[in-house]
C-alpha cells in the first residue's frame, strides 16, 4: 500500500487530508512538527509527504532541505497559505517537488500525488524519447532522427537533469548544482545561455519551445 506521510500542525486540515486519502487507498500517518517529520522519514517507509510550510520545531522548508541532504528521494509536496513568488521559488529550490496554496481543491490535490507518484514509479530508463529525439543515458548521447548530436559537457549535465526530472520545474538554482556543481558560483543567465543552445538541438523551432518550457520567474520544465 502506498504510504503518504502528512505534515500538517492544524488538526482540522490534517483530518480532512487523512479522511480524503484513506479513501483514496493511501496508508497515512500524521505528524504535527518539523522535527516529527525527519524522524519518520528517517525510520518509515514512506512513498510521498505532503509538507505543511508553517510547522512548529522546524519549518518546511528546512525539514525539506534536511532531507534532501539526508539522501530521500521521495515526493515532497509543499503546503501553505503563502502565494509569494519568492516562498514558490524556495520551496522547489530545497528540493520540493510541487507546490499547492491554500485553499486548494481535494481533487487538485489527489491529482497532484497521482501525478508525483507515477514520476518515481518503477525503474529509470536508460533511454528517453521525445520529438524527433532520444536521449541515451548509458551512453551520454543525444540522437535525433537517428543521428547523434555533439552536445558540450554542460549541455549533457543539463539535458539529462531535464530528463528525469521531466515534468518538473527546475529553478535556475537547482540547474547551476546539477550542471556545474553546488559549490561553483556562475550567473543565472549562464543558465539561460545554455537552455539558448539546447533548444537550437532539440526543438523543431527554437522561437516556439515544445521541450524546454520557460517558467516566468521560476526556471525551466522539460515536457516530453
Amino acid at each position: 500500500m502506498t504510504r503518504i506521510l502528512i505534515a500538517e500542525d492544524e488538526a482540522a486540515i490534517a483530518v480532512a487530508l487523512e479522511d480524503d486519502l484513506r479513501a483514496e487507498g493511501y496508508d497515512v500517518v500524521i505528524v504535527a512538527d518539523g522535527g516529527a517529520v525527519v524522524e519518520q522519514a528517517r525510520t518509515g517507509r514512506f512513498n510521498l509527504i505532503l509538507l505543511d510550510v508553517m510547522l512548529p520545531g522546524k519549518d518546511g522548508f528546512d525539514v525539506c532541505r534536511e532531507l534532501r541532504r539526508g539522501g530521500h528521494r521521495m515526493p515532497i509536496i509543499m503546503l501553505t497559505a503563502r502565494t509569494h513568488e519568492a516562498e514558490k521559488v524556495l520551496g522547489l529550490e530545497t528540493g520540493a517537488d510541487d507546490y499547492v496554496t491554500k485553499p486548494y481543491s481535494p481533487r487538485e490535490l489527489r491529482a497532484r500525488i497521482r501525478a508525483a507518484l507515477r514520476r518515481t514509479a518503477g525503474e529509470q530508463p536508460d533511454v528517453y524519447r521525445f520529438g524527433d529525439c532520444e536521449m541515451d543515458l548509458t551512453r551520454c548521447e543525444l540522437r535525433r532522427d537517428g543521428r547523434v548530436v555533439e552536445l558540450a559537457p554542460l549541455e549533457l549535465k543539463l539535458l539529462s537533469a531535464f530528463v528525469r526530472k521531466r515534468g518538473r520545474v527546475l529553478t535556475r538554482r537547482q540547474l547551476l548544482d546539477d550542471a556545474w556543481g553546488p559549490d561553483v558560483f556562475v550567473s543565472d543567465r549562464a543558465v539561460d545561455n545554455q537552455i539558448a543552445n539546447l533548444r537550437r538541438k532539440i526543438e523543431p523551432d527554437g522561437r516556439e519551445p515544445r521541450h524546454l518550457i520557460g517558467v516566468r520567474g521560476v526556471g525551466y520544465r522539460f515536457d516530453g
